[in-house]
């Protein structure tokens, strides 16, 4: 995601709210561990999150990019940080025993008396242990500060430049179930189906170039659907079964995740029924996602669909997306759920996931979909129904 991408105005704003965020908690420097954060506020992009990295934001001049020496380069290719914002650790600190990445940034932190009232993103897949011990160790408890989900929070409503993105990502997302649809057939093994479906995403369309998903495919079928998170295997595609996908197209780092459930046979009266009830959900969840209305009202419009059907539904049903990096593609804030009164602001994006899991089988039916003043408007547009292929 090039920081050519958006404009040097947008960065702007996207600073300034995180900098207002930043004083409501009274942090003064923030160190941004989290990918999908450091693109957010400088373009960063690369596949380094595997080693320490940061944008560190103080609270006046420009952010600091601080990563692995030979990923440097790529800071300078992506973001738009002049190259005396852009510090580094040196290479003989990859997993080394004795030497960890973060006593290099403290010493980058002294250099630029950024030392007082810290915040870093604890609750965090980027942020580890050792590297709090570190910040800990230098410079004391009274110091650091919880700042998890300070940009998370920042990232909720997309501005037009994020959500044409995010259409684009839909656009993907409707190819690759396309080639789903046309691939999905009895005695197919699973794997061959996921392969040609993520080299669509990635082929993409004309002018339209895919990207890798901050998730692996989800693939389970018949009773590995009862797990909702199981990817693929092997195992030849089988009547009387059903199979269903959760996939993303992305484009730049912006996502579109979707599920459809498809079926090799005549599917059973129970699976017709969570259809039907799953359907139901998502046509009432869309009406009533209008600016105003809470996370907890949407989401109820799930809970009462599947309670007419004799269902009981225990997880959430939808958070938000956007831009994001492995492992995951939700922003970490906010869900569709009993108990969050966060109201819902014009243009935040939403992946609604309805989906049923019961001991047999998992049937998931799922939208992305932004607020409107009307309701909610699917990003992609790929039909809902279960898909059924003649065994």
């Amino acid at each position: 995601m090039p920081a050519s991408d958006f404009t040097s105005d947008e960065y702007t704003a996207r600073i300034a709210k995180t900098r207002s965020a930043m004083a409501a908690r009274g942090i003064d420097t923030l160190i941004v561990a989290d990918p999908s954060n450091m693109a957010w506020l400088t373009g960063y992009d690369g596949w380094s999150f595997y080693v320490p990295q940061a944008v560190i934001l103080p609270a006046t001049g420009s952010p600091i990019w601080w990563g692995r020496t030979q990923d440097r380069p790529g800071a300078a290719q992506t973001t738009w940080l002049d190259a005396d914002h852009l510090l580094d650790w040196p290479e003989e600190h990859v997993q080394h025993p004795d030497h960890h990445p973060y006593d290099t940034l403290v010493t980058h932190l002294r250099d630029r008396d950024l030392t007082r009232a810290i915040g870093v993103e604890m609750d965090n897949y980027y942020y580890s242990a050792a590297a709090h011990q570190v910040l800990l160790t230098a410079f004391g408890q009274d110091q650091i500060h919880d700042a998890t989900g300070v940009v998370n929070w920042q990232r909720a409503v997309k501005s037009d430049t994020e959500l044409a993105m995010m259409r684009k990502a839909g656009q993907l997302s409707a190819h690759m179930h396309t080639t789903l649809r046309q691939g999905f057939r009895a005695g197919r093994p699973k794997h061959e189906l996921v392969a040609e479906v993520q080299a669509a995403g990635v082929a993409g369309l004309p002018g339209l170039a895919g990207d890798y998903a901050a998730i692996a495919p989800i693939a389970p079928s018949g009773r590995e659907a009862s797990a909702s998170h199981i990817t693929w295997n092997d195992r030849p595609l089988t009547a009387g079964e059903a199979t269903y996908f959760e996939i993303s197209g992305c484009y730049h780092r912006y996502h579109c995740p979707i599920s459809r459930t498809l079926y090799l046979g005549d599917p059973p009266a129970d699976i017709r029924r969570a259809e039907e009830a799953i359907l139901i959900a998502i046509h009432d969840t869309l009406a009533a996602a209008k600016p105003g209305a809470t996370c907890e009202q949407v989401a109820a419009c799930v809970y009462d669909s599947f309670a007419k059907a004799g269902y009981i539904k225990g997880n959430r049903t939808g958070y938000p997306i956007g831009l994001s990096y492995p492992p995951d593609w939700g922003e970490r804030t906010m869900s569709l759920r009993p108990g969050d009164t966060t109201v819902l602001e014009e243009n935040m994006t939403f992946h609604l996931m309805p989906g049923l899991w019961t001991a047999d089988w998992g049937v998931a039916i799922t939208e992305s979909f932004v607020i409107t003043p009307s309701g909610g408007e699917p990003l992609a547009d790929i039909p809902r129904d279960i898909h059924v292929v003649p065994p």
